[in-house]
């Protein structure tokens, strides 16, 4: 048995991993009996893909299998990583139609998390841009899944548990380079935030960090970044001639755990003060690559230690439009109440989507990240009541630690998962500390 977590770090728990190479060594574990889930690259941050029975490595399921260029299909593996499509692609002028905060998550799993990036107010979600899902069922029968049929609908989104998904057909996106014009925009109050976004509707990328440290009247003061893909004529001469080109980001591991006492009230303070500063400093548009843009985390490649050994957990919650406002000034002024202030605070907009069981709502998101204490842990319960009290909703690729009664009240759809899962057969069959924790 070997004990395994999320990316947060919190609460591992025991489980048998089992590395797959093939479909036939997934019907192979999965004739063995027993609770199962598969695992991709490791990057949700809680509990979501351990299972208390069999957990099934899906890196070793990490080849690319054809590509057409005309319609930018490309088909793959569960196992593949955004960072190797890129590697890939991106040389032949194409990148992912949707990614998330980090590079390093599978193909498998940004599936099954529907994962959404900063395009999603006018994209949507991972899922708009896959063609078709290979899915292997409890019984070792694959199916194809395809857009508006039962089985697609709650897989994309379905944190794994409707079958373990193989193999996919996905959309990218055609660039003209490999570089982002940024616009870099500084915000006073979280009212303004909020107010930039909306009036920026139309940017092809936009993301906000939030200081959530400064209270007052600038508590929420932000950082909106704006973003398109930079084209061909958007570079300087000198770069017009090998346009995917850009400066290979330096990376860095940490050695070891942080103390715990290095993310306190006066390094959190420092941080934010900087943070803000530096992006202040730097308004308007200029080019910055791919990289700096979309993945500024992955460059610390274990950034997740520097919370030290008790690890951490993120929130995630998404406001409905009508009250994303009231609920984002409640949200905060709970986080300066509490002095647990997050270090890396994200806000986004979401546009509207219709998923089987799909995180996002049309209005805002915001993702905190806390270090794990008793404090933090309490404020957690307050953040959910608000979130609740505003209709909001829970990210399942973040949550390690909700309780099934806060995801039931926030979910109505939940009863109708559940019962797809059991009319199917995957109920008990693909089972993750995450679905046994929520009763789903």
């Amino acid at each position: 048995m070997t004990r395994l977590s999320g990316w947060g770090r919190f609460r591992p728990a025991e489980t048998r991993v089992t590395r797959v190479r093939s479909e036939a060594d997934v019907a192979t574990a999965l004739a063995a009996g027993g609770p199962l889930i598969a695992r991709g690259n490791g990057r949700a941050y809680g509990d979501s893909a351990v299972s208390p029975g069999a957990t099934l490595d899906m890196t070793g399921m990490d080849r690319m299998l054809s590509f057409d260029p005309a319609t930018g299909v490309l088909e793959a593996e569960a196992g593949v990583l955004l960072a190797e499509i890129i590697e890939t692609f991106l040389p032949r002028g194409w990148f992912p139609a949707v990614t998330p905060g980090t590079k390093f998550v599978s193909l498998g799993g940004a599936i099954a998390a529907d994962v959404h990036g900063k395009n999603h107010h006018l994209d949507g979600s991972f899922g708009a841009f896959v063609d078709w899902i290979d899915v292997m069922d409890a019984g070792g029968r694959v199916t194809r899944a395809v857009p508006n049929t039962e089985l697609f609908g709650w897989t994309v989104g379905g944190m794994g548990l409707t079958g373990v998904i193989l193999r996919a057909g996905v959309r990218l996106r055609p660039v003209e380079t490999g570089w982002i014009a940024q616009d870099m925009r500084a915000t006073q109050t979280l009212d303004a935030t909020i107010d930039m976004m909306e009036a920026t509707l139309r940017a092809p990328y936009s993301v906000a960090w939030l200081d959530c440290v400064t209270t007052g009247p600038m508590m929420g003061r932000g950082l909106v970044m704006l973003g398109r893909h930079a084209g061909i004529d958007d570079l300087p001469p000198s770069q017009r001639s090998r346009p995917y080109d850009v400066p290979r980001k330096p990376t860095v591991r940490l050695p070891f755990d942080l103390p715990a006492v290095a993310l306190n009230g006066l390094t959190r303070q420092a941080f934010n003060a900087l943070y803000y500063w530096n992006g202040r400093r730097k308004p308007g548009e200029r080019l910055v690559d791919w990289n700096s843009y979309f993945y500024p985390l992955d460059a610390v490649l274990d950034w997740n230690r520097g919370y030290g050994r008790a690890g951490f957990i993120q929130f995630q919650c998404a406001l409905p439009q009508h009250a994303a406002r009231d609920g984002m000034h409640a949200l905060l002024a709970a986080i300066a109440r509490s002095g647990e202030a997050s270090v890396l605070s994200v806000l986004k907009r979401f546009g509207p989507q219709e998923g089987r069981f799909s995180f996002p709502m049309a209005g805002y998101t915001l993702a905190l990240d806390f270090p794990v204490n008793d404090r933090s842990l309490a404020l957690m319960t307050t953040l959910d009541r608000i979130t609740l009290d505003h209709g909001g909703r829970f990210y399942l690729a973040k949550d390690a630690r909700m309780p099934r009664a806060v995801m039931e009240e926030a979910d109505a759809r939940v009863a109708d998962f559940r019962e797809m899962r059991r009319a199917t057969g995957a109920a008990g069959r693909f089972v993750s500390v995450q679905s046994e924790r929520l009763g789903l």
